[in-house]
């Protein structure tokens, strides 16, 4: 009897023993938030490598391909649908150089159930800082990631303003804004020109019958010898741009009106069309600053 229970105190013993050493050895259930942070961290990541394949100056129609085949696999149906249907305000290589290099993320937050907010800044290089790994600009940036089904897709995605840390600002009190210029502009000229408007139709039509200033920002390297582009900024009163979006007159000889860069309580600000027709040296990083709206309204007259 007695090496019965001997025998049962011993078998009890050793399936005691073989259950802690089980409980030890259990694996930790792996933390979903954790594994769903990663996942979108991947795909924004993913995503900003794609940006370069993306030209922006591009026909529509090639814009539109390279959205689906590049960006796709990564966003929302409804996202891709309000690219292609407005692709100049999709994100992409806006010039040739410099372009989109990676997304650089500052922040992975779950904001609700399903639905994680990122923030960052895409990152801009040309060659010199593809060798060196330098920033040549950066651009924030905001998405909305979603969780589709069982996959992770970019839902919405807000751009900001260019940051750049070498920037200069040309200050303009006479009509009140201000406008951001890389390093490389240090000593610029200011040329200060006048757009003149002529009549459309009527007894007047062809003759001049508005005028205004137009000061232009020119790049201290621009010689007579070898023009560069310059930054032109055209300046209306209310008045005068209600008449020209009207068609009561014309500026230039390009049938497209100016496009607006900004007003204040008094002018407003706006680009020639077709202001660099000629395609000058220095054009492309000229559309490369306007890009990232530099021009900023300001009610401080002198």
């Amino acid at each position: 009897m007695r090496k019965i229970l001997l025998f049962v105190l011993i078998l009890l013993l050793g399936v005691s023993l073989v259950g802690c050493t089980n409980g030890s050895n259990v694996e930790p259930t792996p933390n979903n938030d954790e594994t769903d942070k990663a996942t979108v961290a991947n795909l924004v990541t993913d995503f900003g490598k794609r940006l370069q394949m993306v030209s922006l100056q591009a026909p529509t129609d090639t814009v539109k391909k390279s959205i689906q085949d590049n960006y796709g696999s990564l966003i929302t149906p409804a996202l891709l649908e309000k690219w292609q249907n407005d692709p100049q305000n999709a994100p992409g290589r806006l010039v040739s150089s410099p372009w989109p290099d990676r997304i650089e993320i500052l922040t992975n937050e779950k904001i609700l159930e399903g639905i994680y907010e990122v923030k960052g800044g895409i990152i801009e290089v040309a060659s010199a800082e593809q060798s060196s790994g330098g920033v040549a600009a950066k651009l924030p940036i905001t998405l909305t990631i979603n969780k589709v089904g069982n996959n992770w897709l970019i839902d919405n995605v807000i751009m900001g303003s260019y940051v750049d840390t070498q920037s200069i600002t040309y200050n303009n009190t006479q009509y009140g804004f201000t406008f951001t210029l890389p390093k490389s502009w240090d000593n610029y000229i200011i040329v200060t020109d006048k757009w003149v408007g002529t009549a459309v139709q009527g007894k007047q039509s062809g003759k001049v019958v508005e005028n205004g200033p137009i000061i232009k920002i020119r790049h201290p390297q621009w010689t007579s010898q070898n023009p560069r582009q310059d930054i032109p900024i055209m300046i209306f009163t209310f008045a005068q741009w209600d008449a020209l979006q009207k068609a009561e007159f014309s500026v230039g000889a390009a049938p497209i009106a100016p496009s607006e860069l900004g007003r204040n309580s008094k002018y407003v600000f706006a680009l020639p069309a077709r202001y660099n027709y000629a395609f000058p040296e220095g054009f492309e990083e000229v559309e490369h600053i306007l890009a990232g709206h530099p021009l900023q309204p300001t009610e401080t007259f002198k």
